[in-house]
């Protein structure tokens, strides 16, 4: 499986089976490349301009917005579980969809603009994911403690900082410097701007993986 990331929260998946965008954006809406590349599967965690673009996707492809529950998408298999935009029960910036889905055996999670802490019976289905996505921001989403406590309770095999600023952004993130800020260096792994992998790979890899545009 090959995994690439677009900037921002847009990640790109592909395995033998499937191809899988998540969250697109345009590009010129948030002063970075915009990603090029067609999918069969578009998923899109929230309806903000930043995350659902997915006319930028070449191709014919399935599409999931917002979606909740589980679903067959093109045989794979998603689930959708509700939380928040922010810490006020979605007042603030509404409602926000995290996805779990399994491609090549390795099962991932993506965490869209995650705001405030799911209810536990959300956080047991993630639990022990090989990979999540995270936003790192803290502006709109999660600040860093309680992120930290979201992570150390899930207690994933690798975690993917995501929704962070990087130059040319015109949305006031945090750097991911913040997010990093007292992780031992032995865990933080620059993988560029794509990782390839099998199942048999988790077992080796973990930690913190930073990519790059």
């Amino acid at each position: 499986m090959r995994i690439k990331w677009h900037g921002h929260s847009c990640f790109e998946f592909i395995d033998s089976k499937n191809s899988v965008i998540v969250d697109p954006h345009d590009g010129k809406s948030i002063g970075i490349k915009p990603p090029v590349s067609s999918a069969g599967i578009v998923l899109i965690s929230h309806d903000h301009f930043d995350h659902n673009a997915q006319r930028v996707v070449r191709g014919e492809h399935a599409l999931l917005s917002a979606g909740q529950g589980k679903h067959d998408i093109k045989g794979m298999a998603v689930e959708g579980f509700h939380s928040f935009h922010d810490e006020k029960h979605g007042s603030e910036r509404g409602t926000n969809s995290i996805y779990m889905f399994t491609m090549d055996g390795i099962r991932m999670c993506h965490c869209g603009d995650l705001g405030d802490i799911p209810s536990d019976d959300i956080i047991e289905a993630l639990k022990g994911v090989d990979i999540i996505f995270v936003p790192t921001g803290e502006v709109f989403t999660l600040p860093i403690p309680k992120l930290k406590e979201f992570l150390g309770i899930v207690k994933p095999k690798t975690i993917v900082p995501m929704h962070y600023r990087v130059g040319g952004l015109t949305i006031p993130l945090k750097t991911l410097d913040e997010f990093l800020d007292g992780e031992p260096e032995d865990t933080i792994l620059y993988v560029g701007n794509e990782v390839e992998l099998s199942s048999e790979d988790m077992s080796e890899f973990g930690g913190i993986w930073v990519f790059d545009r």
